[in-house]
């Protein structure tokens, strides 16, 4: 993987682990993450879907696959210090 995706990836991670950190225990809309990270739904889900793979997120897709929630894992909130 190249520089340019660990370093969104690595955004991406930290812009949930705000989201978290205001809300505790409060899964994070696809929506509003997109809003706070900068980026549009399809690149989301597809960085989304690395970070899943990873262990580092839990996603939950609402029927259709179009909105859904996200949340960091036991393993991604270690890895912030969470």
């Amino acid at each position: 993987m190249d520089d340019n995706v660990m370093a969104a990836l690595a955004g991406l991670l930290e812009a949930l682990g705000r989201i978290e950190a205001e809300r505790p225990g409060k899964p994070c809309s696809l929506a509003k993450l997109s809003k706070q990270a900068g980026l549009p739904m399809s690149a989301l889900r597809r960085q989304l879907t690395l970070l899943e793979e990873a262990g580092l997120v839990a996603l939950t897709l609402d029927d259709g696959g179009v909105t859904g929630t996200i949340e960091l894992s036991p393993t991604g909130r270690q890895l912030l210090g969470h």
